[in-house]
């Protein structure tokens, strides 16, 4: 009687919880690509399917949508809804639920609640750059990611930020969506500042345990400030919503090894502000010791939070970044 009574309670509480369902849609573009390379073609599609992708990142300690749940409880015991997905069991629609909404629902027991994946890519100026392109090369790597979660049949959630949150799509399932998440991916203007830890409040993320993807080259003028973009506190909040955290940093092959030889203006792509400098042996070592500073105080961040580091440059293919991830 006492687990009834507890099942109507989650139901309930799950019904009130349909009501604040909604995605904020993109502003659609014309598609974007990087020298008329397609974001995702038919060649890339069969390297990412070759890809033995690693249980970690797709399962976190609790349920996916197409294997049994490692948690507590019978299949007869209520977890939660989910909306109604072309394939899914007709009959497991609640009806009750669609005569209150009308929007189609099914109900999710204890053994079958899927992976909650959270997208994050960085669509700042910033990224906007080099050679092959930060922007072409992070998007590649969520589309990849975002299949894998679709043909895992795992809830996908994809948010486009720079200061905030510029284009969303909600709790994607099944690969009948990847179109539309592709789209979005597709769609991108990149703008603005960085501000990660801001844009990851905003989503709201349930209290649930899940999967948090970050894809950016982590450049952002508020990484010191706590009220605005503070990198180790975005860690510390996403353990909070019980988050598996990758941090995947995206960086071209000029940002990780620069090859400059004479005198020339640098200039801030989110700020517009300007340096010009002399080019010399001395100061390409002092970057690249304050760039080795910089890549460390991250990873740094990442170990003492439980989250999983990696650098991505743009010139690897996305597909060995992949398996990369899959290797923890």
């Amino acid at each position: 009687m006492q687990e009834n009574k507890e099942s109507k309670i989650r139901e309930s509480q799950a019904e009130l919880n349909l009501k604040n369902l909604q995605a904020k849609e993109p502003n659609i573009k014309s598609p974007r690509v990087d020298d008329n390379e397609k974001l995702f073609d038919n060649e890339f599609l069969k390297k990412i399917e070759r890809i033995s992708i690693n249980s970690r990142i797709i399962i976190p300690d609790g349920a996916t949508g197409n294997r049994k749940s490692k948690s507590k409880g019978s299949s007869v015991e209520f977890s939660d809804y989910r909306e109604y997905a072309e394939a899914d069991d007709f009959r497991r629609i609640d009806w009750n639920a669609y005569g209150r909404f009308e929007r189609l629902f099914i109900k999710l027991f204890m053994e079958e609640r899927e992976a909650m994946v959270h997208i994050f890519l960085d669509t700042s100026k910033s990224m906007d750059f080099g050679n092959p392109k930060k922007s072409f090369a992070s998007r590649r790597l969520a589309a990849a990611i975002g299949y894998l979660c679709f043909a895992n049949y795992d809830s996908v959630s994809v948010y486009c930020i720079n200061e905030n949150i510029d284009a969303m799509r909600l709790n994607l399932r099944g690969k009948n969506n990847f179109p539309a998440f592709l789209k979005t991916l597709e769609s991108v203007e990149y703008r603005g500042e960085t501000n990660l830890y801001s844009s990851v409040l905003q989503a709201n993320i349930q209290d649930r345990r899940g999967i948090s993807i970050i894809i950016s080259d982590l450049f952002s003028n508020n990484a010191r400030s706590r009220n605005s973009g503070y990198f180790d506190d975005m860690l510390k909040y996403l353990k909070f919503k019980k988050q598996d955290v990758y941090v995947c940093q995206v960086l071209s092959p000029a940002e990780i090894e620069p090859d400059l030889d004479e005198n020339c203006r640098l200039v801030d792509s989110e700020t517009s502000e300007f340096l010009d400098v002399t080019i010399s042996s001395s100061l390409i070592r002092t970057y690249k010791d304050a760039f080795r500073r910089f890549v460390e105080r991250i990873e740094n961040d990442c170990f003492k939070r439980g989250a999983r580091y990696m650098l991505m440059n743009t010139s690897v293919p996305v597909e060995q970044a992949v398996k990369t991830m899959a290797s923890g």
